[in-house]
Order: C-alpha cells, then structure tokens, then sequence
C-alpha cells in the first residue's frame, strides 16, 4: 500500500480496515482529478471495473462544477450512483423516487497488453495453494497438488479466459450457487514450466511473493519425488501459507 501511495505522488492516506485488513484511500476532489483520474485515463483498466471508474469520473468532474449543489444535479449524481458498484441502498432510493439509473459502460474485448499487468492482478487476486488430500492410490495415503487460482465475478469471466489463452494454460469453472468464476492450474507439469517460469520472469508484489516462494520450494521436492514418501516438509510449508502465515 505504501508503494502505491508513493507511486501516486503520495496523495491519500493509509488506514486500518476491518479486523486485519489495510485501506488506501484518496478522497480530496483536487487529488482524484490531477493524480487519480490522470493515471487510470493513461493505464486503463481492462476488468469491467472500467466501468465503474468511468462513472465516478463523471460524478466527480460533476462535483467538481458544484452541479451537485442543486437538485437536479443531485439526482443525475444518483442516476449515476445507481449504475456504480453495488448500486444504491433501498434508504436512498426512497428520498429520490425518480432515479433512473444510467447505462452501464462495459468492456468488452478486454486485452492483456502487458506481463507486469498480469502480475500485478495476480498480487491482488491470485492465490497460490498446496493441497494435501486422502489417497488410496498413493503409499503414504495422501496425494499432494499444486494449485494456481484465480477467481471473478463472472461479469469478468471474458477477462479469464483470455488469462487462460495468454499464459497457455488452465482451465476456467463457473462457482455453482454464486456468481463467481475461476482459473484453475492444478497440473504440476503446468505449474512447474508455465505459471512458476512466467511470475520468476514477471515478480510479483507484496505479501503474495513469500505463497509464491513457498509454492516455488513445494514444486521442487515435488520434482525431487519427496512428497510420495515424506509428507512433513511439504506440510510444514503449507501451514504458513496463505491465511496460515498471519496464524503462524
């Protein structure tokens, strides 16, 4: 968070949110129009989070005009509000009974032009997984799989498949029940010549580096042929990964 603070100029602040999360937010309209709305007009966004920026673009340009000091240009200000993120709450629908929401800016043939970006996405919404399961086939009793993971809303499932095509490897399954989707790279020889390969080439940022090391040291006494008969150091590995770190 504070690289991306500094990267911006240092505009915003850093702030603990929930029980163990962090929050970086920019809230002056002067820092949104000359640093925010700059940067993601010259690196856009290929998610349909584009979208949203898109709209809270124009609100806040519309703000910017004081537009949202009379009552019309309060209600264009829901209009568009209603179409951003999660929409707006029955409370706020009941005082301005004449919202009609905007359409919606969509992407739609979304492109990946460059690894760092791949990267980047896969810091903030990849996961990198050991499983250890039950196995009557194997001589310890238990099979070990590597796991390459990603999951979307599936507004974004175009996105995710174009991730499968570009790294050359994967499979995408929507979540029965939800309205998610996910990139799965379970194969251990996809995981050890594609996905390892790709993020060594193309680092990844933040506390995602250390699964990823992790993931990294699995893999090779994966290789080494450890894991069908000694399951300890791959088990030790595992329980400080993920979630487990902070536990451990």
């Amino acid at each position: 968070m504070k690289l991306i603070k500094d990267s911006l100029g240092g505009v915003g602040d850093i702030a603990p949110q929930g029980k163990d999360g962090v929050q970086y937010r920019v809230s002056s309209i002067k820092d949104i129009i000359d640093v925010i709305i700059p940067h993601f007009d010259k690196y856009p966004l290929i998610t349909q989070k584009w979208g949203d920026f898109e709209l809270f673009k124009r609100i806040v340009y519309m703000i910017d005009r004081k537009e949202h000091v009379t009552s019309e240009g309060l209600q264009k200000i829901v209009n568009l509000k209603t179409s951003l993120n999660l929409g707006i709450k029955d409370e706020l629908k009941a005082h301005f009974p004449n919202t009609v929401p905007v359409s919606r800016p969509l992407v739609v043939e979304p492109e990946i032009k460059d690894p760092y970006w791949l990267s980047g996405f896969v810091s903030g919404e990849g996961c990198f997984y050991v499983g250890i399961s039950k196995s009557s086939s194997c001589t310890l009793g238990y099979s070990v799989q590597l796991k390459f993971q990603m999951d979307q809303h599936l507004r974004d499932s175009g996105l995710m498949k174009k991730i499968i095509n570009y790294l050359g490897c994967g499979k995408f399954y929507k979540v029965s029940g939800t309205d998610k989707g996910k990139i799965i790279v379970a194969g251990l020889k996809e995981n050890i010549n594609i996905i390892i390969p790709f993020f060594k080439k193309y680092p990844l940022f933040g506390v995602k580096v250390e699964d990823f090391k992790d993931f990294c040291k699995v893999s090779e006494l994966m290789e080494k042929g450890i894991h069908l008969s000694d399951l300890e150091q791959i088990r030790e590995i595992k329980c400080t990964m993920n979630k487990g770190r902070f536990r451990s």
